[in-house]
């Protein structure tokens, strides 16, 4: 060094200390900036324009903004339909499955966020052992000392594992999408217990009706036979009349007890959706029931992708086996640990916290697998797998969705066509009716005449009922099909109008 010049300064460790954390804590956000694996997008699925049943929804301009209602059991108008269908929701069992599988995911969600951030931990400890010191010689020990000694430590430690690959935030993608897919699964399971509910429900007040309109005719056909039976007495009726009158009669019995089975058995199945023992829970029939129409609003086959609670659910999960893909590869790559930790240790508590107590250390730790005999490998081609799984199941949901939608649009289309000829052929067997009694009151027609043709009237209001009542049964099997009232938010990646809040 030449004289007068001024020696070179020499950083301070501090500010050496603070800068190389800058540099480090730059690369880590650098570094951070992406995530390994493939960024998703939704699987393509062959799209029509319009429903091919869908006739009078053409008729008509299909508006896009229509939802049903997230209660549509009420548009059918009936309390006791409303009661049984609030009671299952609140009470089903499986319901209850499905809202605990939904808290589990959204607790997992939760649980990969906080990966995200650095685990702080404090400890205080205290002991006091009895010690020897001294040499010792041949195994010997010579002139030993004994000592008791104390010491006492307070410390916090801090560690972080920064996300360089984004194998934390796929594994957070994953599970959001899970979630969302328990979100799904969750309102097609509130769908299909109210659809269900109501399903049977209909058809209980079918088997009201059916019974009733049985018992007419079991009664005519009773006083038919009883005719007959005089007949073969009198000469004017043989053998094979009577049997055919006994057979007659005996089929509108075994009709009577099968209607009469189905009646129970969905009564049956009402009390168990509904969390109630079967023994102890009864519907009172209703002979006079009158079954709505329900319209059901015009929508596009492309919203059915966003209302169909199955699809959701299967494009969600296509989504999480996506997102873990890149948590397979990001294995691949080294891992950075970052460590610290601070505290204070003296042998009395008074002078614990002294300046000249402290002890810390800092540093970071990377590790890399050289060598996992092709675990890694074999983790990434399974989870290419199963995402191609997932996607095939999601397009098969499609086009399981597009089918329940055709079946049930031609379902209802063609039971309106049903009902009116039968409404039709109940007005001509009225005005028939009515004619073969005016003819027996004047003595032109016989009594077996009109109860003949009462027995034919009786079938013909009740296949005009049957008929009603499956057309109101296939509405509700309408709506299940596009979804019921839950409806899918692409933009904030949520339900729109399911009662239970959305993954965002």
């Amino acid at each position: 060094m030449l004289r007068g010049m001024a020696p070179p300064a020499i950083p301070h460790p501090t500010i050496v200390m603070c800068g190389l954390t800058a540099i480090v804590l730059t690369a880590i956000v650098c570094l951070a900036a992406c995530a390994v694996g493939p960024n998703y997008r939704r699987p393509s699925v062959p799209m029509p324009e319009n429903f091919k049943q869908g006739v009078e929804w053409r008729r008509a301009q299909a508006n896009p903004q229509g939802a049903l209602s997230n209660t549509w059991w009420l548009d059918y108008h009936d309390d006791e339909l409303t009661r049984l269908v609030d009671a299952a929701l609140t009470a089903n069992q499986s319901i209850a499955v499905a809202a605990a599988n939904y808290r589990l995911a959204r607790a997992i969600v939760a649980a990969s966020e906080a990966s995200l951030y650095p685990i702080v931990s404090a400890g205080f400890s205290g002991t006091r052992a009895e010690t020897a010191t001294g040499e010792t010689t041949g195994g010997t020990t010579a002139g030993t000392v004994a000592g008791t000694h104390t010491v006492i430590s307070a410390n916090v430690s801090a560690s972080w594992e920064p996300d360089l690959w984004g194998q934390i935030r796929r594994e957070i993608e994953s599970s959001k999408a899970s979630a969302q897919a328990s979100d799904a699964e969750l309102a097609g399971e509130r769908l299909s217990i109210a659809a269900t509910v109501a399903t049977d429900y209909f058809q209980l007040r079918q088997a009201d009706i059916d019974t009733d309109y049985l018992h007419q005719q079991l009664e005519l056909e009773t006083r038919l036979l009883a005719m007959t039976q005089a007949g073969l007495r009198l000469g004017t009726a043989s053998n094979d009349d009577l049997l055919t009158a006994e057979d007659t009669r005996d089929l509108v019995v075994a009709d009577l007890q099968t209607t009469q089975t189905a009646r129970e058995q969905d009564e049956h199945a009402i009390a168990v959706l509904t969390g109630v023992p079967p023994g102890s829970f009864t519907i009172a029939p209703r002979h006079d029931y009158a079954f709505a129409a329900l319209t059901v609003p015009l929508l596009l086959p492309s919203e059915l992708l966003e209302r169909r609670y199955d699809v959701v659910n299967a494009e969600r999960t296509a989504a999480a086996a996506n997102a873990k893909i890149g948590v397979a590869e990001a294995a691949f790559f080294p891992t950075l640990d970052l460590a610290a930790e601070g505290g204070f240790q003296h042998n009395a508590l008074a002078n614990l916290f002294s300046l000249p107590n402290r002890f810390w250390s800092v540093g970071p730790s990377l590790a890399e697998t050289l060598f996992d005999g092709g675990a890694r490998s074999a983790a990434v081609r399974e989870a290419r797998a199963t995402y191609d799984s997932d996607v095939a199941s999601y397009r098969q949901a499609v086009l399981t969705a597009f089918l329940g939608v055709e079946n049930a649009l031609s379902s209802c289309n063609h039971l309106k066509e049903q009902a009116q000829a039968y409404a039709g052929i109940l007005r001509r067997n009225q005005s028939l009716f009515d004619s073969q009694h005016a003819q027996y009151k004047l003595g032109t027609a016989s009594e077996q005449t009109l109860l003949t043709q009462q027995l034919i009237l009786l079938q013909a209001a009740q296949n005009l009922k049957d008929t009603q009542a499956a057309l109101t049964t296939s509405t509700v099997t309408l709506i299940e099909n596009l979804g019921g009232g839950w409806r899918w938010d692409g933009a904030t990646g949520a339900a729109a109008s399911n009662t239970v809040e959305g993954i965002k």
